[in-house]
């Protein structure tokens, strides 16, 4: 009760063919790794009275809060393609919790034990890609972007067994909703209308309740989402994150950042870049990512079919309009998002040039993407030579004599690049640098990296090392975890 905890499970409530009724498979000896102070206070939970071994036995899931409501969510997905019915393998949702101010909030268990969706997986996770997930969402939370959040991370004092013994750990994932485009996938395969209906009013009443007076709710929530993703993508494009597995299930209705596999950042800018290790084909690569945001997009229009017009033909005419305005709706945004990035303020006919060209002399010039807008806004990280380019020098005229157009002042542009453009992100060799002595028990690394990157905007001291790309010449890779 000292806690905070207000469950309110209304998922649970829903048909039993949404989710299991299951709770997570007590772990050995669990420990406390982190605890959000910051996020727990978020959710108006105070977690200051109890032990780390207290807390440990509840983050594990050993001993649930009282008002809690376990289960495992069912859902499908377009997984590269190929279209797999799934559901949490490998997590559980304890409940709804509700702030002070009555926002809502799922807090699941990641990393939990076997349900009736695990297919051969053994529902376990190991500390490395919990931690990265940690490490990340809170850098996603920092940076402006939406996203879930880490509450907390535990070891189970249990292996896993991947390509080698692995120390266990759960992670507490915080989300507006788990709710997925593969929710509305699974419940549409079973061809039960009704069932798609309740799903549908259910998520517009818990998201979307200024859309229920719409004339047509499905497409309003159709319009809606696409526009949450659209916003959502382009802001992974301003700081070049590349999200490795956006499956369908991996897309979030409420339009958070979900699911950090396989995730990295781009350093050296790359349109092709891909990190992910199963990613053969490079169907998820950063510049392929607005194009996938349109193809799950489409995914969630068929299961939307059946509610939208009893006329099969002109609830496809319908659907197919919305989705096949993606294109213009995304470019106006990017474009808009660029130029915030260069302090450009109103708008010019030659604006996509300007940006296009810039971008196509860090691709053929091999130059950090970060390390450009911050060297744009006079913030020296280094004395790179490159930057000392003819091409450069001359797209650098072409950029300030656009910038004194439109009443813009050095003030102005400058404040707007800052506003949007970081100093630091999560450099990929730091955080394997911080997950590998946090599993040799040393901590202060990933302690110290998530305090940088709780500042991503600010200038802070002796960060410098946290600002350079790796200099290995080996191609660094990510992996799911399970």
């Amino acid at each position: 009760m000292t806690i905070g905890w207000c469950f309110d499970n209304t998922y649970s409530r829903l048909p039993e063919s949404f989710r299991e009724k299951i709770n997570p498979i007590p772990v050995k000896k669990p420990e406390l790794v982190l605890l959000n102070k910051d996020l727990a206070k978020k959710l108006d939970l105070n977690f200051s009275k109890l032990k780390n071994e207290e807390a440990a036995e509840l983050f594990s899931g050993n001993l649930l809060p009282s008002e809690s409501n376990s289960i495992a969510q069912a859902y499908a997905g377009h997984q590269f393609g190929h279209f797999t019915m799934l559901g949490d393998g490998r997590a559980v949702l304890i409940g709804e919790h509700l702030s002070k101010r009555k926002d809502r909030y799922d807090i699941q268990f990641k990393g939990s034990g076997k349900t009736a969706f695990s297919r051969n997986g053994d529902g376990r996770a190991a500390l490395g890609p919990m931690l990265r997930e940690y490490i990340i969402s809170e850098a996603m939370h920092n940076l402006g972007i939406s996203t879930t959040r880490s509450l907390a991370v535990v070891k189970t004092g249990e292996h896993v067994i991947r390509e080698s013994p692995l120390h266990g750990a759960i992670l507490t994932r915080v989300a507006l909703s788990h709710i997925r485009v593969g929710t509305f996938q699974y419940i549409a395969a079973r061809q039960k209308k009704d069932e798609l209906e309740i799903l549908l009013n259910y998520v517009i009443e818990r998201h979307y309740p200024n859309i229920q007076k719409s004339k047509n709710k499905s497409l309003a929530l159709l319009e809606t989402v696409l526009d949450k993703q659209i916003n959502l993508v382009v802001n992974w494009m301003r700081v070049g994150f590349i999200h490795g597995v956006m499956n369908t299930d991996n897309m979030s209705i409420s339009g958070e950042t979900i699911d950090y596999g396989p995730c990295a950042f781009m350093d050296i800018y790359d349109p092709k870049t891909v990190f992910s290790s199963i990613d053969q084909l490079g169907r998820y690569a950063y510049c392929n990512q607005p194009a996938i945001t349109k193809w799950n997009l489409s995914r969630f229009a068929e299961c939307l079919i059946p509610l939208i017009d009893k006329d099969q033909d002109k609830a496809i005419k319908l659907a197919t309009e919305i989705i096949n305005s993606f294109e213009k709706r995304y470019e106006e945004k990017w474009l808009n998002m660029m130029r915030d990035k260069l302090g450009l303020i109103g708008t010019d006919e030659k604006d996509k040039f300007l940006i296009v060209d810039l971008l196509t002399w860090m691709h053929q010039k091999k130059i950090d993407y970060t390390n450009t807008f911050c060297h744009l806004m006079d913030y020296k990280i280094n004395n790179n030579r490159e930057f000392e380019d003819n091409d450069f020098k001359n797209w650098k005229k072409r950029w300030h004599e656009r910038l004194l157009k439109n009443n813009n002042t050095t003030q102005k542009y400058i404040e707007l690049m800052k506003s949007v453009n970081p100093l630091v992100i999560p450099r990929n060799h730091k955080v394997e640098e911080a997950i590998n002595e946090a599993n040799k028990n040393n901590m202060d690394p990933l302690k110290q990296l998530l305090d940088v990157l709780s500042k991503p905007y600010s200038k802070q001291k002796e960060i410098s090392d946290y600002q350079f790309p790796s200099f290995s010449k080996n191609k660094y890779q990510t992996f799911c975890g399970t």
